[in-house]
């Protein structure tokens, strides 16, 4: 039986990898008694006694757990800390060559939930040259408010909340999201994108958009159709039109699929990835990958 430890358990991302693992009988769940969570001594060993941990933590602490382990222990660590970090596989396996990658490793690093509509979207695009590396991009991101955590949650729930968080609220003005770092360089570009991330007042699910002129791609907006088609056929990554002219944020919500499409015009093209934050966009790609290390259907566990 495959033992599981998920360090971090409390959190958003933590609480729905357990929900979703539990009822599995061929997965026996590790756990800490409250009072050892903070024992150095006590995490070591349970992370070693485990075939995959899960790292649902901040990065400093994803970072200290990662050290802890010296045995043959996977780690999927859903932390920003190791995404780009050498000796570390980037948990995306719809990306070219990236399954084979993640099936053979021990080191893999979850993807980002705004990250993961980008690069869905730019890397076929960079890899297939129909656009150059260096292209200057623009994404933005409408994400529900679960994608802030237990804080932001309790925020948006709060019964005297305050009236900003009835409209939809742009944040990141600095430009330098922590996503950023991965979009870059998953994606093989050499120039960051303007980066524009909105929370909105529904809980999950989100709609990433990269508008791209046809100035600055190789080819046409059908090229890019017939590439993503080719690139995303599975049940976890496919490509649909939509065609009543909306895109929800929410159309996804609560599922672990993502749906790529091509919008807009033959000179303003529109690229939309459509997922659930914490789905695709967290736990559901933090067990899709847990599933390809174990040699399993991938798809296992996942909400399709």
């Amino acid at each position: 039986m495959t033992k599981v430890f998920i360090d971090g358990s409390a959190g958003t991302t933590g609480l729905r990898i357990h929900e979703r693992l539990s009822d599995r009988k061929e997965l026996e769940l590790l756990s800490l008694p409250a009072e050892l969570r903070k024992d150095k001594a006590a995490r070591e060993a349970i992370l070693n006694e485990a075939d995959i941990a899960f790292l649902c933590l901040p990065d400093a602490a994803a970072i200290e757990a990662a050290e802890l382990v010296h045995g043959n222990t996977a780690i999927i660590d859903t932390s920003t800390a190791h995404r780009t970090e050498p000796g570390w596989d980037y948990g995306f396996p719809e990306l070219h060559g990236q399954r084979e990658k993640i099936a053979a490793s021990r080191r893999i690093g979850n993807p980002g939930c705004h990250a993961s509509g980008f690069i869905s979207l730019v890397e076929p695009l960079v890899h297939e040259g129909l656009i150059a590396p260096g292209t200057a991009l623009t994404c933005f991101s409408v994400t529900g408010y679960s994608g802030g955590g237990k804080s932001m949650i309790a925020d948006y729930e709060s019964a005297d909340r305050d009236p900003a968080l009835d409209s939809p609220r742009q944040y990141a003005l600095g430009q330098s999201h922590k996503h950023l770092k991965e979009m870059v360089k998953i994606s093989g570009l050499t120039t960051a994108p303007f980066f524009c991330p909105i929370v909105a007042d529904y809980y999950s699910g989100m709609a990433v958009t990269v508008p791209l002129f046809q100035k600055d791609l190789k080819g046409s907006a059908e090229d890019v159709r017939q590439l993503y088609k080719a690139c995303y056929h599975s049940k976890v990554v496919h490509y649909e039109e939509y065609t009543d002219g909306l895109i929800a944020g929410n159309a996804l919500s609560g599922r672990d699929d993502m749906v790529i499409t091509v919008a807009g015009n033959e000179d303003r093209i529109l690229l939309i990835s459509t997922f659930d934050n914490l789905g695709k966009g967290a736990s559901g790609a933090a067990i899709q990958n847990m599933n390809i290390v174990l040699g399993v259907d991938e798809t296992t566990g996942l909400v399709l």
